[in-house]
């Protein structure tokens, strides 16, 4: 197994097994995607990338990051995610779409602009979590999800996995990581309900559990269905890898084909030992102890570093994010320097 064989997850053959990462852009208006994002999108599958991921998209207004996040909430935004699903299509990627509730986190300025919570004056919106704490100090005090918000919640994911197979999507991501709802449903820090939705494990994974229930009835198998975990909260006390392996063996049952394996976010002051590769162990970890089939993501920037967590069998793919920023070519880079063969569009084969 290495960098350049092709993978099968369902029904889906990735020319090799480099994805492009779901990164934010936050250059969207009423979560319409827009030439910005068919470039970025497209020129990394010309780039040579076996799949490549939407950024996270909200599956609600209320569920945005930002005013410049991009959704799937109507048809208009069907219709705008068409044309890009199809140009990363007509160049030899796969399409792939996240889709996220941002949950305590949503409603903050643009990253450029600071990132700080919205005022009212700025359009801010009531936000949700699992339990009335806010994410850190200055950040708005989010509402308890009631019976009727849960059952929207799951609702709203179902319909836009329906919306992503009309835009012509073919792998969706769940979005359970990095602070964001689901995952502040799993941590016992964010999640301090008493009734069926906290406490125990299986509680605290019963929403994410059935959003993914919801989405399989909408993005029936074989089409594959991912979810990225935060592997741990990097915090004594909080979310962690033992848990989360027992919760990888869960959504295998419920017909998860790939754990994506990052790690953090959920707790605004956590110490994270940043380092090359510094998740790939969580990737390992899962998809040895779980049974299914994990991607690594994290600092992987070299072509040799990418091709070994591969090889070694650590996970069965990489995902690039700041490198694929960096480099939209990084597929064609990694194979020149692994000596593997990788095809280029008929407009620049003279190059190679």
């Amino acid at each position: 197994m290495h960098l350049f064989e092709p993978l099968a997850i369902g029904d889906v053959l990735m020319r090799n097994r480099i994805a492009v990462s779901p990164m934010c852009e936050y250059s969207a208006s009423d979560g319409l995607p827009n030439d910005w994002h068919l470039v970025h999108l497209g020129s990394r599958a010309v780039g040579g990338a076996g799949l490549v991921f939407t950024e996270a998209t909200a599956v609600s207004p209320e569920g945005r990051i930002s005013l410049g996040d991009t959704g799937l909430w109507n048809e208009s935004q069907v219709a705008a995610w068409a044309r890009i699903a199809a140009f990363v299509t007509g160049h030899g990627a796969v399409p792939g779409i996240q889709l996220a509730h941002a949950g305590r986190k949503a409603g903050t300025d643009l990253p450029w602009n600071g990132g700080k919570p919205l005022s009212p004056g700025q359009g801010a919106w009531t936000i949700v979590a699992p339990s009335a704490l806010p994410f850190d100090a200055g950040y708005a005090t989010p509402v308890a999800l009631d019976a009727a918000g849960l059952a929207k919640v799951v609702a709203d994911f179902a319909a836009a996995a329906l919306r992503a197979r009309e835009a012509g999507f073919r792998v969706i991501e769940i979005h359970a990581a990095h602070g964001y709802l689901l995952h502040s449903f799993l941590s016992p820090l964010s999640n301090r309900r008493d009734d069926d939705y906290g406490g125990s494990l299986a509680n605290r994974a019963r929403l994410l559990r059935e959003v993914v229930a919801a989405v399989r009835l909408q993005w029936p198998a074989p089409a594959p269905l991912w979810v990225r975990v935060s592997a741990t909260d990097w915090v004594d006390g909080g979310w962690d890898i033992d848990q989360c392996v027992e919760l990888a063996r869960w959504l295998k049952q419920d017909g998860v084909d790939l754990i994506d394996c990052s790690s953090g976010g959920n707790v605004a002051q956590a110490r994270i030992p940043v380092a090359p590769g510094y998740q790939v162990p969580f990737a390992a970890r899962i998809r040895r102890e779980a049974g299914i089939a994990t991607g690594a993501v994290g600092l992987i920037t070299e072509p040799e570093q990418a091709n070994a967590i591969v090889e070694r069998g650590d996970a069965d793919l990489v995902l690039i994010a700041r490198e694929s920023l960096r480099d939209p070519y990084f597929p064609r880079r990694a194979a020149a320097q692994l000596g593997a063969a990788i095809e280029a569009p008929l407009q620049y084969q003279r190059a190679w």
